[in-house]
């Protein structure tokens, strides 16, 4: 075995590699988020077959650490409507919310995603999809369209805001290459 296949040198961090979280942030900043009441949060729950004792994973079972947005706050660069409430939040561990992340659940949980519950071998996946579905179904999700309720100049505004800075990560990505180029070419 070569050397070359054992050790591995990182990749090169590009600045405009994170262009999506930049855009992320940018629809996170307006969500709304709505404390639920003990009645809701005992409902969602229940929904999904635990309690507050018995919390964990939705979508595979393991240790819950983080709350996913069960429905996708952003698609195609701009928010979805959908916001931070308990209708739209289910305890999830980090290798499914990463792993999922603004798919939706259900082509999700089933494919072919790395760490997806299917692509790991969960055996209670037929359970589990059940209850996500029931949960689901439950009425009086919140959807807002941010077009009607802020003023066309305000939203107009946060957006090219949000293209200013993508556009200035790709003239600094020009600048940062320059000068990896000059370090690399000084060793």
């Amino acid at each position: 075995m070569d050397h070359q296949s054992v050790f591995r040198m990182p990749t090169r961090m590009k600045i405009t590699g994170r262009s999506s979280s930049i855009t992320n942030a940018f629809v996170n900043s307006i969500i709304p988020v709505v404390d639920p009441s003990p009645e809701e949060i005992e409902k969602a729950l229940d929904l999904l077959g635990m309690t507050p004792d018995t919390m964990e994973c939705a979508y595979c079972g393991d240790r819950n650490t983080e709350w996913d947005h069960f429905r996708p706050l952003v698609a195609d660069k701009k928010p979805t409507g959908y916001i931070s409430e308990i209708r739209n939040l289910v305890p999830s561990c980090g290798k499914c919310n990463q792993s999922k992340g603004n798919k939706k659940w259900k082509a999700w949980i089933r494919g072919p995603a790395p760490l997806s519950p299917a692509t790991r071998g969960v055996t209670d996946l037929a359970v589990r999809v059940q209850r996500l579905q029931a949960y689901e179904n439950w009425p009086s999700t919140s959807q807002i369209d941010f077009e009607l309720v802020v003023d066309a100049e305000t939203w107009e505004s946060h957006w090219v805001n949000c293209e200013q800075i993508q556009d200035l990560m790709k003239v600094s990505q020009v600048l940062a290459s320059k000068i990896s180029e000059q370090a690399s070419r000084s060793l």
